[in-house]
């Protein structure tokens, strides 16, 4: 199993520990020529999603991952990866990939200095979910499963083979989402 882990901009060399402490076979992303090693999956790291659009559109990455995503290529996207992923962003027209039926709104816990971690109990066990500048999943289509409401809304989503989190799993010492996306791939 190769996990590419987007690496222009963002919190991707967190995933790529977390992914390794797993026994993955992970890579970063750069370049297009990276996504010949072949991949069995993606992670979209955190970030700012609109530095991060504009590189993958500058080195060429855009499209080809597109279509990735969209032939079934696992994908695990958190904060700006959701971005990227979703289909519309609330009161602003940019479009990204545009794989995921739901609406985001950025920034809705603030700005860096309303970061916070919540404890939640999620399926038999408990986890810490930190939130840095952390957009909210304000819609989503019917198909789209729903894994974590938090107050006002949605914070985590899964859509056939793409999981979506509002938050930070990579920097938690806990690894349930990241095995969560493994299991994605086995099944694929």
């Amino acid at each position: 199993m190769r996990v590419g882990v987007l690496a222009v901009q963002g919190a991707f060399i967190e995933h790529i520990r977390v992914l390794k402490r797993l026994g993955v076979d992970v890579f970063e992303i750069r370049q297009l020529k990276d996504l010949d090693q072949g991949i069995d999956g993606l992670v979209l790291p955190g970030g700012e999603s609109t530095t991060q659009s504009r590189l993958l559109l500058d080195l060429g990455l855009f499209l080809p991952l597109k279509k990735r995503i969209q032939d079934g290529l696992p994908v695990l996207a958190t904060c700006a990866g959701t971005i990227l992923l979703s289909e519309k962003i609330d009161d602003d027209p940019t479009r990204h990939f545009q794989t995921l039926p739901v609406t985001v709104k950025r920034n809705y816990y603030g700005r860096q200095t309303g970061s916070f971690k919540k404890k939640i109990s999620f399926e038999n066990q408990t986890l810490d979910l930190i939130f840095i500048r952390a957009p909210l999943i304000t819609a989503t289509h019917p198909e789209v499963k729903v894994l974590i409401r938090l107050n006002e809304g949605v914070v985590a989503v899964e859509y056939h083979h793409q999981i979506a989190l509002n938050f930070h799993p990579e920097l938690s010492h806990q690894t349930y989402f990241h095995e969560r996306f493994l299991k994605l791939i086995q099944a694929r």
